[in-house]
């Protein structure tokens, strides 16, 4: 089964959903912990229906589900038929679906060779994960901590080693960075928007404000 390109599933029209590093994404909000416990119950009978289980994180007020498909390694069409199962599921329940305010963290490490570095994460941020030669991420196997990647970069000094890449649906851009503005922050570049800004804090420490926008 083909995955889908961000575009595709935004072509999709899912209401309340966003398409965020390879996944679709919403959260729900819920008046109290078993209202939230009794719809988490409710999507987990369908996914073992399908044989196709989402990510379910329950919390106090909300309930956020993350579907993509493991064996395809992206999103595909049994990933839009269960998220359209599941607003249905939330419609009938009186609950209510945004895609507001959601993000995913990735952090990346300027190195100017990868290969050098990576197996010293991978020990210290995934133990459990099979080396991969060829890989140029530490993934969490369980998909909890966020994804380290490493980006290639010169050897001059002084360099920031570290940034995050915070990816974001395309229609939370424009306020997040008139926010960080405010904030006292710059526009450091906006050359390869809509795929990604570069933002700074009033230290000149970076990050990358990322969509799937013109991305294969």
């Amino acid at each position: 089964m083909g995955t889908l390109t961000g575009k595709q599933v935004a072509e999709a029209g899912l209401d309340g959903w966003t398409y965020l590093l390879g996944a679709l994404q919403t959260r729900i909000r819920t008046p109290d912990f078993a209202a939230g416990l009794a719809l988490v119950a409710a999507v987990g009978a369908e996914a073992e229906r399908v044989d196709h289980h989402p990510d379910l994180d329950l919390r106090y007020t909300h309930v956020d589900v993350r579907l993509w498909s493991h064996d395809a390694g992206g999103v595909t069409q049994r990933d839009l038929r269960l998220a359209r199962f599941v607003s249905g599921l939330a419609a009938d329940s009186g609950l209510t679906l945004s895609a507001a305010g959601l993000a995913r963290l990735e952090l990346a490490l300027d190195t100017p060779e990868h290969a050098a570095v990576l197996p010293f994460w991978r020990a210290v941020l995934a133990p459990g994960a099979p080396p991969d030669p060829g890989a140029d991420e530490v993934r969490d196997p369980d998909g909890v901590l966020p994804t380290v990647w490493f980006q290639r970069s010169g050897r001059d000094e002084p360099r920031q080693r570290w940034h995050p890449d915070v990816w974001v649906d395309p229609a939370e851009v424009d306020a997040r960075i008139a926010a960080a503005l405010a904030a006292g922050g710059t526009l450091v570049s906006d050359a390869e928007a809509p795929s990604f800004w570069v933002l700074a804090d009033p230290d000149g420490n970076r990050v990358c404000l990322c969509t799937w926008q013109q991305r294969a």
